[in-house]
């Protein structure tokens, strides 16, 4: 399995890009929101892939974070949602906030993708909702989402500069979530419940940091009344 490329942007398309690797193409297939922040023609790019192999088909994913490919697998685990949906779900959210939708409950955010119906955003709802802290958790780093044998890399064999737009880290404030979900599980809060917290905390508070996430969830678990 290709689980991350590095070489040169050659062209890019609506929907997919062609990455050159030591004079190999390699087409990879993105969300939107990936699409817009990979950098231009011509210019060094790192990314994260997900192969898919059929008896008619073998296509590449390519994902920014490691948060936003787990998504990506998880959503296609779901029943009725193939690779197509979980782009589709993923532009419209992007991978911070399909973890918010999930971790809150909130399918209406789900449905808002294209091509979602309501039972399917109910559907991915319920099955990935003990999911959402795992994945909160990762906060785009390639250590705590390694999970089994180590996945091959494709890259040049010179290093390749980092191009000075986003390429492989944490969107949004993942990392910042990762931290206040790990600190509320050090203080006994259950995985679920920290992780609704969080989310509506970064739903509230986009570019907090990770000490203001932790104030604001604990005062949204703190007992009423």
């Amino acid at each position: 399995m290709i689980g991350k490329l590095t070489g040169r942007l050659d062209y890019r398309a609506a929907d997919h890009v062609l990455i050159d690797v030591r004079g190999v193409g390699y087409l990879v297939y993105c969300s939107d929101r990936t699409m817009a922040a990979l950098p231009g023609v011509g210019e060094a790019i790192s990314i994260y892939t997900d192969m898919v192999v059929r008896e008619d088909l073998m296509q590449l994913y390519g994902f920014l974070s490691l948060v936003e490919k787990e998504w990506h697998r998880l959503l296609c685990s779901v029943q009725g949602v193939g690779a197509k949906v979980s782009l589709a779900i993923l532009s419209a959210l992007g991978p911070d906030g399909v973890s918010r939708a999930i971790a809150l409950g909130d399918w209406g955010a789900v449905k808002a993708a294209k091509g979602v119906g309501p039972k399917t955003a109910q559907r991915i709802v319920l099955d990935l909702k003990d999911k959402a802290p795992g994945v909160m958790a990762m906060g785009g780093t390639v250590t705590e989402a390694m999970d089994g044998p180590a996945l091959d890399v494709v890259e040049l064999t010179e290093p390749t500069p980092v191009p000075k737009r986003p390429t492989i880290s944490a969107s949004g404030n993942a990392a910042a979530s990762a931290g206040a979900l790990s600190a509320l599980s050090n203080l006994g809060y259950g995985p679920s419940e920290a992780a609704s917290a969080v989310a509506e905390a970064a739903a509230s508070l986009p570019e907090a940091g990770e000490a203001d996430l932790i104030r604001a969830a604990l005062k949204l678990l703190a007992p009423k009344g």
